[in-house]
């Protein structure tokens, strides 16, 4: 973090204080729209560009062209082509609170010079990394990040790899070019995963969904951006030639959608400030619901000629405001660290901290991932650090507050043996996470318990975390093959349980002998298998003993399964307490059936491997990809002799020539659609 070095920094005139408060201001821009590794709070970043506008406003005369208050974010990398907007990306002044947001209404009401009753449209501020499209007789042609506001850099490539982003626009009266302004963002679900996958990998763990969100979208292999889970809102429509008429900005909303964007569905339009700030308050309690980051609420005059009348200032326009909500991110101090054992063995460390409130909820303890995160920020008992918590994502250390007592408190080292049950901890070759070698340790018996009997596992409703444990601890259930041998007459006898109760679990029980392959394999808790992994296992083998008995080569054969998951899958079933584990539950009564589609033996597709490249105007490159797969055929990333053949779209690049290079035959769309019938 950059602070103030100079010494009697209060005495210093309004000149050197404009001058210091610019330079924290550059040096925090960069880090955080083009590094992508912010040092500070969002609330902390506010604060400094209040601060600064604030001495501006008092002195006019020191305010300068170059100054952070007259321009948007940092330039762009170098590694990217620049690519400049038709009409600049401008940023949003913030309101920090109901005082602020009616005084933005006020200046509205004073610009318009007159009394009127404004309508707003009040929409939800994603926390994500804004984007502007430029579509061309409704094809895209380039979409750039918004960089210094005027250029960005070209990431045309990584978006075209979201899904819910239209190649083409739908509808007829398209306009002959046209810039569209989006959101890109990575879903906690998908951020959840993410941060699970590069702890596994012992990879730096992005400390937020929006940092996740940047990183992904500006990767130089748009395979990688592929794999990440991102999406988009679109929200703004910018340069424009042709098309309908518009009035309001909800119109152009609409617009947005009809040709094919995804608009949040929680925007609304109010009739009034009162009604604007209602909304606000409504989606700060709705917040930690959503599947994505929301910092705040954007507050947008609806009338268009109400905007053009009401203008812009240097950075921001006069007609819209961003409302912030209360930071996420909290000082606190770590009172201890501690290590929890999963039910893989992972121990994983956890600070526990002095309470502090964090978007209104309580945060007592936040996860410390492994040892090489907690020698990266060099997190220490007694420490004050900065700690974040994200929706529904586990609260965790952010970066640790220098201070002079630092260096003087101990590094923490996880131990190498369990703290549960005493056997040693390894951290085997390749990966971050240290582990429990005892399959038997009770703290991986009853954590796969409950993974088993989870939601989106087996569904077992009434056996949740709790009850596991307690099951766990009386001698009932000491492996998942025990939760089938449990009796109703044994379980009313319990405490707080009651008939009922018993009943419902007996049901619950009996009934998830039923689930399909695909959720049995994902209960098993087989490392690297997770719910999308298992369908594809159960999909392209349909049996669970095919699935057991597979090598790793076989199961690369599956769409997406890579070497890293065969080998778990294959480590999985050759041990022989596993597979006599399997074959208990199969005897108790557990009937995973597998659904494997089958392919015509006509299809052309059917034993293929295919390669795409370019743009399809028809479908989505996932799409053909799954049909492709559905018809019996491989899709791989690259081309090779053992290609058989490569589907060109429009806009074809390097893998064409390559085809071509090595004769492989290629076809165009047409011919490919023919294919698939």
């Amino acid at each position: 973090m950059i602070t103030s070095t100079r010494p009697g920094g209060d005495h210093l005139g309004p000149k050197e204080k404009i001058e210091e408060l610019r330079r924290r201001i550059n040096h925090h821009n960069v880090r955080y729209y083009r590094d992508d590794a912010p040092e500070i709070t969002d609330a902390e970043y506010d604060g400094l560009l209040r601060a600064l506008k604030a001495l501006e406003a008092e002195h006019p005369e020191l305010v300068t062209p170059d100054s952070p208050t007259q321009r948007v974010g940092a330039a762009p990398l170098e590694k990217f082509e620049r690519r400049e907007h038709i009409l600049p990306m401008l940023s949003l002044d913030n309101a920090m609170d109901e005082g602020e947001t009616r005084a933005f209404h006020q200046r509205v009401l004073k610009g318009l010079g007159r009394e009127v009753e404004v309508e707003y449209v009040a929409e939800p501020k994603i926390d994500g990394l804004a984007i502007n499209l430029l579509y061309e007789d409704g094809v895209l042609q380039w979409g750039a990040t918004r960089g210094d506001g005027v250029a960005g850099e070209d990431v045309t490539a990584n978006l075209r790899t979201i899904k819910a982003l239209p190649l083409r626009l739908l509808g007829d009266d398209l306009p002959r070019r046209v810039e569209v302004r989006g959101e890109v963002y990575m879903p906690i679900r998908a951020f959840q995963e993410f941060k699970r996958k590069r702890e596994e990998t012992g990879e730096p763990v992005p400390a937020n969904p929006r940092n996740a969100a940047a990183g992904s979208l500006r990767q130089l292999d748009s395979r990688i951006t592929a794999e990440r889970g991102l999406s988009l809102f679109a929200y703004h429509i910018g340069a424009r030639e042709g098309g309908p008429k518009l009035t309001r900005h909800s119109e152009a909303l609409e617009l947005l959608k009809s040709w094919g964007f995804p608009v949040n569905p929680r925007i609304k339009v109010c009739a009034g400030i009162d009604e604007a700030i209602a909304y606000y308050l409504e989606l700060g309690r709705d917040r930690d619901k959503l599947d994505y980051e929301v910092d705040g609420v954007v507050l947008k005059v609806n009338r268009l000629d109400w905007q053009r009348e009401l203008g812009e200032k240097s950075r921001d326009p006069r007609w819209a405001v961003a409302v912030k909500f209360p930071a996420r991110q909290k000082t606190t101090t770590v009172l201890d660290i501690k290590v929890n054992v999963g039910r893989t063995g992972a121990l994983t460390p956890t600070a526990e901290l002095e309470p502090v409130e964090v978007g209104g909820v309580t945060v007592k303890r936040a996860t410390l991932h492994n040892q090489d995160e907690i020698d990266r920020k060099d997190v220490r008992v007694g420490d004050k650090v900065v700690v974040q918590r994200a929706g529904d994502v586990i609260p965790e250390v952010v970066q640790v507050i220098a201070d002079p007592e630092h260096e003087k408190r101990p590094r923490f080292r996880i131990p190498d043996q369990c703290p549960v049950c005493g056997a040693r901890a390894e951290r085997p070759e390749g990966e971050a996470v240290v582990r429990c070698i005892n399959i038997n340790c009770p703290a991986q018996a009853v954590e796969r318990i409950i993974h088993f009997a989870s939601r989106g596992a087996m569904d077992i409703d009434g056996l949740g975390d709790k009850s596991a444990e307690n099951f766990y601890n009386l001698g009932l259930v000491k492996t998942v093959a025990d939760i089938y041998r449990l009796e109703r007459e044994q379980l009313a006898e319990l405490d707080r349980m009651g008939e009922k109760s018993a009943d419902n679990l007996v049901k619950a029980i009996e009934a998830s002998k039923d689930q399909p392959l695909s959720r049995f394999l994902f209960a098993l808790g087989i490392r690297r298998v997770g719910e999308h992994v298992a369908r594809v296992l159960s999909d392209h083998f349909g049996d669970l003993q095919k699935i057991m008995d597979a090598g790793e080569d076989e199961l690369q054969q599956a769409a997406g399964i890579g070497p890293e998951v065969a080998a778990a899958v294959r480590a999985f079933f050759e041990r022989e307490e596993n597979r006599k584990l399997v074959m208990e539950l199969l005897e108790l009564g557990l009937n995973p059936v597998g659904e494997r589609k089958v392919v015509p033996t006509d299809s052309p597709f059917a034993g293929k491997t295919v390669v795409l490249t370019g743009t399809l105007s028809t479908m989505s490159r996932p799409d053909a990809t799954a049909k492709i797969i559905a018809l019996g055929g491989k899709v791989s990333g690259s081309v090779s002799k053992k290609t058989d053949f490569v589907v060109a779209g429009e806009e074809a690049g390097s893998k064409l020539e390559k085809a071509k290079s090595l004769g492989v035959k290629v076809i165009d769309e047409a011919a490919f659609l023919k294919m698939l019938g």
